[in-house]
Protein backbone atom coordinates (compact mmCIF):
# COMPACT_ATOMS: atom_id res chain seq x y z
CA UNK A 1 0.00 0.00 0.00
CA UNK A 2 1.31 3.19 -1.05
CA UNK A 3 1.90 5.47 1.75
CA UNK A 4 1.30 9.83 2.19
CA UNK A 5 2.77 13.05 1.16
CA UNK A 6 1.86 15.72 3.60
CA UNK A 7 2.53 19.33 2.46
CA UNK A 8 3.27 21.05 5.65
CA UNK A 9 3.46 24.68 6.07
CA UNK A 10 5.52 25.84 8.32
CA UNK A 11 6.21 29.09 10.40
CA UNK A 12 6.89 32.31 7.94
CA UNK A 13 9.97 33.73 10.78
CA UNK A 14 8.21 33.43 14.45
CA UNK A 15 8.91 29.39 15.41
CA UNK A 16 6.20 29.56 17.58
CA UNK A 17 3.80 29.76 14.30
CA UNK A 18 3.34 26.42 13.91
CA UNK A 19 0.19 24.21 14.99
CA UNK A 20 0.38 20.71 16.94
CA UNK A 21 -0.89 18.49 13.99
CA UNK A 22 2.25 20.09 12.26
CA UNK A 23 4.86 18.42 14.32
CA UNK A 24 2.74 15.07 15.18
CA UNK A 25 3.25 14.96 11.28
CA UNK A 26 6.87 15.99 10.82
CA UNK A 27 7.63 13.59 13.78
CA UNK A 28 5.67 10.14 12.82
CA UNK A 29 7.00 10.73 8.84
CA UNK A 30 9.70 8.09 7.42
CA UNK A 31 11.44 11.26 5.53
CA UNK A 32 11.22 15.30 5.15
CA UNK A 33 11.85 16.95 1.74
CA UNK A 34 12.82 20.52 2.68
CA UNK A 35 13.90 22.46 0.47
CA UNK A 36 16.54 23.97 2.95
CA UNK A 37 17.86 21.28 4.99
CA UNK A 38 19.88 23.22 7.16
CA UNK A 39 16.88 26.45 8.03
CA UNK A 40 14.26 23.21 8.78
CA UNK A 41 17.28 21.79 10.81
CA UNK A 42 16.69 24.71 13.02
CA UNK A 43 12.68 24.37 13.38
CA UNK A 44 13.42 20.46 13.88
CA UNK A 45 15.90 21.02 16.67
CA UNK A 46 13.44 23.96 18.11
CA UNK A 47 11.21 20.91 19.11
CA UNK A 48 13.34 17.92 19.19
CA UNK A 49 12.07 16.36 15.94
CA UNK A 50 15.20 13.77 14.63
CA UNK A 51 13.14 12.75 11.46
CA UNK A 52 15.75 12.08 8.73
CA UNK A 53 16.03 15.44 5.71
CA UNK A 54 16.79 15.14 2.18
CA UNK A 55 16.88 18.73 0.26
CA UNK A 56 14.59 18.99 -2.23
CA UNK A 57 14.78 22.67 -4.20
CA UNK A 58 14.06 24.08 -7.50
CA UNK A 59 16.80 23.21 -8.39
CA UNK A 60 17.19 19.34 -8.07
CA UNK A 61 13.38 19.30 -7.71
CA UNK A 62 12.93 17.06 -11.41
CA UNK A 63 15.87 14.32 -10.00
CA UNK A 64 15.17 14.20 -6.54
CA UNK A 65 10.98 13.94 -7.40
CA UNK A 66 11.95 9.96 -9.16
CA UNK A 67 13.53 9.02 -5.29
CA UNK A 68 10.55 10.56 -2.87
CA UNK A 69 8.10 8.75 -5.48
CA UNK A 70 10.03 5.56 -4.83
CA UNK A 71 9.78 5.70 -1.18
CA UNK A 72 5.78 7.01 -1.33
CA UNK A 73 5.48 3.92 -3.37
CA UNK A 74 6.27 1.37 -1.52
CA UNK A 75 4.35 2.87 1.43
CA UNK A 76 6.56 5.32 3.07
CA UNK A 77 5.01 8.75 4.30
CA UNK A 78 6.90 11.95 3.17
CA UNK A 79 6.63 15.37 4.35
CA UNK A 80 7.36 18.39 1.80
CA UNK A 81 8.30 22.05 3.78
CA UNK A 82 9.83 24.95 1.66
CA UNK A 83 11.71 26.91 3.63
CA UNK A 84 9.14 28.83 5.21
CA UNK A 85 5.18 29.42 5.02
CA UNK A 86 2.98 26.70 2.35
CA UNK A 87 4.84 24.36 -0.01
CA UNK A 88 4.09 25.26 -3.89
CA UNK A 89 2.60 28.85 -3.15
CA UNK A 90 6.08 30.68 -5.18
CA UNK A 91 7.86 27.65 -3.64
CA UNK A 92 9.13 24.47 -4.80
CA UNK A 93 7.18 20.98 -4.82
CA UNK A 94 3.99 21.43 -7.51
CA UNK A 95 5.63 19.05 -9.31
CA UNK A 96 5.99 16.21 -6.82
CA UNK A 97 2.27 17.06 -5.34
CA UNK A 98 1.38 16.85 -9.34
CA UNK A 99 3.64 13.44 -9.48
CA UNK A 100 1.83 11.72 -6.21
CA UNK A 101 -1.95 12.67 -7.74
CA UNK A 102 -1.38 10.90 -10.78
CA UNK A 103 0.20 7.66 -9.33
CA UNK A 104 -2.57 7.58 -7.06
CA UNK A 105 -0.88 8.35 -3.83
CA UNK A 106 -2.72 10.20 -1.24
CA UNK A 107 -1.88 13.93 -1.01
CA UNK A 108 -2.87 15.47 2.72
CA UNK A 109 -2.02 19.05 3.39
CA UNK A 110 -1.51 20.39 6.82
CA UNK A 111 -2.49 23.90 6.64
CA UNK A 112 -0.34 26.81 8.40
CA UNK A 113 1.71 30.14 8.08
CA UNK A 114 1.42 31.67 4.58
CA UNK A 115 3.15 35.39 3.94
CA UNK A 116 0.22 36.41 1.38
CA UNK A 117 -2.43 35.83 3.59
CA UNK A 118 -0.89 37.22 6.95
CA UNK A 119 -0.03 40.33 4.61
CA UNK A 120 -3.28 40.71 3.33
CA UNK A 121 -4.97 40.05 6.88
CA UNK A 122 -3.31 43.30 8.53
CA UNK A 123 -3.18 45.41 5.48
CA UNK A 124 -6.88 46.90 5.99
CA UNK A 125 -7.17 46.29 2.49
CA UNK A 126 -10.15 44.87 1.16
CA UNK A 127 -9.38 40.89 1.12
CA UNK A 128 -12.96 39.62 0.13
CA UNK A 129 -10.97 38.48 -3.15
CA UNK A 130 -7.89 38.97 -4.43
CA UNK A 131 -5.46 37.96 -6.52
CA UNK A 132 -1.90 36.39 -5.65
CA UNK A 133 1.01 36.78 -8.20
CA UNK A 134 3.94 35.40 -6.50
CA UNK A 135 7.15 37.19 -7.61
CA UNK A 136 7.29 39.70 -10.66
CA UNK A 137 9.74 38.63 -12.91
CA UNK A 138 13.09 40.81 -12.79
CA UNK A 139 12.86 42.17 -16.78
CA UNK A 140 11.92 42.03 -20.43
CA UNK A 141 8.24 40.05 -21.54
CA UNK A 142 7.75 38.23 -18.84
CA UNK A 143 7.94 41.61 -16.55
CA UNK A 144 5.39 43.20 -18.68
CA UNK A 145 3.11 40.53 -18.80
CA UNK A 146 3.42 40.13 -15.24
CA UNK A 147 2.65 44.11 -15.36
CA UNK A 148 -0.25 43.56 -17.66
CA UNK A 149 -2.03 41.19 -15.55
CA UNK A 150 -1.58 43.13 -12.29
CA UNK A 151 -3.13 46.59 -13.54
CA UNK A 152 -6.26 44.14 -15.05
CA UNK A 153 -6.39 42.31 -11.86
CA UNK A 154 -9.73 44.69 -11.26
CA UNK A 155 -9.39 43.61 -7.25
CA UNK A 156 -6.68 43.53 -4.36
CA UNK A 157 -3.35 42.07 -5.45
CA UNK A 158 -0.97 40.40 -3.05
CA UNK A 159 2.78 39.72 -4.39
CA UNK A 160 6.47 38.87 -3.03
CA UNK A 161 9.26 41.37 -3.86
CA UNK A 162 13.23 41.07 -3.26
CA UNK A 163 14.53 44.15 -1.29
CA UNK A 164 16.99 45.23 -4.05
CA UNK A 165 13.61 45.90 -6.23
CA UNK A 166 10.87 46.85 -4.02
CA UNK A 167 11.40 50.58 -5.14
CA UNK A 168 11.85 49.65 -8.57
CA UNK A 169 9.22 48.09 -8.27
CA UNK A 170 6.22 49.89 -7.02
CA UNK A 171 7.42 53.03 -8.60
CA UNK A 172 6.54 51.36 -12.03
CA UNK A 173 3.17 49.84 -10.56
CA UNK A 174 2.49 53.62 -9.21
CA UNK A 175 3.21 54.81 -13.31
CA UNK A 176 1.42 52.18 -14.47
CA UNK A 177 -2.25 52.19 -12.69
CA UNK A 178 -2.02 55.59 -10.31
CA UNK A 179 -0.62 56.28 -6.81
CA UNK A 180 -2.91 53.23 -5.11
CA UNK A 181 -3.21 52.73 -1.43
CA UNK A 182 -0.84 49.85 -0.72
CA UNK A 183 0.60 47.94 2.55
CA UNK A 184 4.09 46.65 2.39
CA UNK A 185 4.88 44.07 4.99
CA UNK A 186 8.97 43.31 5.91
CA UNK A 187 10.26 40.69 8.35
CA UNK A 188 6.57 39.35 8.84
CA UNK A 189 6.31 37.78 12.43
CA UNK A 190 9.88 38.32 13.59
CA UNK A 191 11.50 40.43 15.79
CA UNK A 192 11.90 43.17 12.98
CA UNK A 193 8.27 43.31 11.40
CA UNK A 194 7.51 45.99 10.05
CA UNK A 195 4.25 47.13 7.71
CA UNK A 196 4.48 50.86 5.70
CA UNK A 197 0.58 51.61 4.45
CA UNK A 198 -0.74 54.35 2.47
CA UNK A 199 -0.60 55.67 -1.31
CA UNK A 200 1.90 54.00 -3.08
CA UNK A 201 4.27 56.83 -3.63
CA UNK A 202 4.40 58.02 0.29
CA UNK A 203 5.13 54.78 1.40
CA UNK A 204 8.48 54.32 -1.25
CA UNK A 205 9.58 57.26 0.59
CA UNK A 206 8.99 55.57 3.62
CA UNK A 207 10.88 52.19 3.07
CA UNK A 208 14.13 53.43 4.66
CA UNK A 209 15.11 50.06 5.99
CA UNK A 210 15.50 47.77 2.76
CA UNK A 211 16.37 44.35 4.12
CA UNK A 212 14.71 41.13 4.53
CA UNK A 213 11.78 39.67 2.30
CA UNK A 214 8.69 42.01 1.30
CA UNK A 215 4.74 41.55 1.00
CA UNK A 216 2.76 43.66 -1.03
CA UNK A 217 -0.86 44.12 -0.68
CA UNK A 218 -2.13 46.56 -3.40
CA UNK A 219 -5.21 47.84 -4.05
CA UNK A 220 -5.75 47.66 -7.64
CA UNK A 221 -9.82 48.23 -8.05
CA UNK A 222 -11.90 49.08 -11.02
CA UNK A 223 -10.35 52.17 -12.24
CA UNK A 224 -7.19 50.30 -14.34
CA UNK A 225 -8.72 52.11 -17.24
CA UNK A 226 -7.97 55.31 -16.54
CA UNK A 227 -4.92 57.36 -18.15
CA UNK A 228 -2.54 58.75 -15.32
CA UNK A 229 -2.66 62.02 -14.31
CA UNK A 230 0.09 64.11 -15.96
CA UNK A 231 2.60 65.08 -13.19
CA UNK A 232 2.75 68.67 -12.29
CA UNK A 233 5.68 70.92 -13.06
CA UNK A 234 7.96 72.45 -11.41
CA UNK A 235 6.31 75.90 -11.43
CA UNK A 236 3.14 74.44 -10.33
CA UNK A 237 4.18 72.90 -7.55
CA UNK A 238 6.18 76.10 -6.14
CA UNK A 239 3.11 78.03 -7.06
CA UNK A 240 0.95 76.33 -5.50
CA UNK A 241 3.58 76.21 -2.36
CA UNK A 242 3.57 79.91 -2.08
CA UNK A 243 -0.36 80.36 -2.58
CA UNK A 244 -0.88 77.63 -0.01
CA UNK A 245 1.16 79.44 2.64
CA UNK A 246 0.32 82.62 2.46
CA UNK A 247 -3.72 81.68 2.34
CA UNK A 248 -3.89 79.18 5.05
CA UNK A 249 -1.00 80.32 7.16
CA UNK A 250 0.17 76.95 7.50
CA UNK A 251 3.73 75.47 8.55
CA UNK A 252 5.97 74.73 5.29
CA UNK A 253 6.14 70.84 6.40
CA UNK A 254 2.63 70.63 6.51
CA UNK A 255 1.78 72.34 3.34
CA UNK A 256 4.63 69.97 1.84
CA UNK A 257 3.00 67.15 3.08
CA UNK A 258 -0.77 68.53 1.97
CA UNK A 259 1.03 68.83 -1.48
CA UNK A 260 2.40 65.21 -1.59
CA UNK A 261 -0.58 63.70 -0.97
CA UNK A 262 -2.66 65.69 -3.33
CA UNK A 263 -0.47 64.36 -6.44
CA UNK A 264 0.55 61.13 -4.86
CA UNK A 265 4.32 62.79 -5.08
CA UNK A 266 6.63 61.97 -2.23
CA UNK A 267 7.29 64.87 0.57
CA UNK A 268 10.70 64.73 0.16
CA UNK A 269 10.88 65.37 -3.63
CA UNK A 270 7.95 68.11 -3.36
CA UNK A 271 10.79 70.17 -0.81
CA UNK A 272 13.20 69.25 -3.52
CA UNK A 273 11.33 71.14 -6.46
CA UNK A 274 10.82 74.09 -4.73
CA UNK A 275 13.88 74.16 -3.46
CA UNK A 276 15.20 73.77 -6.93
CA UNK A 277 12.56 76.34 -7.70
CA UNK A 278 14.21 78.85 -5.78
CA UNK A 279 18.23 78.03 -6.33
CA UNK A 280 16.98 79.09 -10.39
CA UNK A 281 15.78 82.18 -9.29
CA UNK A 282 12.29 81.88 -11.35
CA UNK A 283 9.94 81.65 -8.15
CA UNK A 284 7.69 84.99 -7.36
CA UNK A 285 7.32 85.93 -4.67
CA UNK A 286 4.30 84.44 -3.50
CA UNK A 287 6.20 80.89 -3.80
CA UNK A 288 8.97 82.47 -1.16
CA UNK A 289 8.88 81.28 2.10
Amino acid sequence: MPGTLFVVATPIGNLEDITARALRVLRQVALIAAEDTRRTGHLLARYAITTPTTSFHEHNEAAKIRSVMARLERGDEVALVSDAGTPTISDPGQRLVRAAIDAGIRVEPIPGASAAVTALAASGIAGQSFTFLGFPPSKGKDREAWMTELRNAGRTVVFYEAPHRIKETLSQIARLVGNRQVAVGRELTKTHEEFVRGPINTVIDELHNILGEFTVVIDIGQTTDIEPVEPPTDSEIADLFGQMTIVSGLPRRRVINQIAKRYGIPPNQIYDTIERVKRLGVTTEKTRP
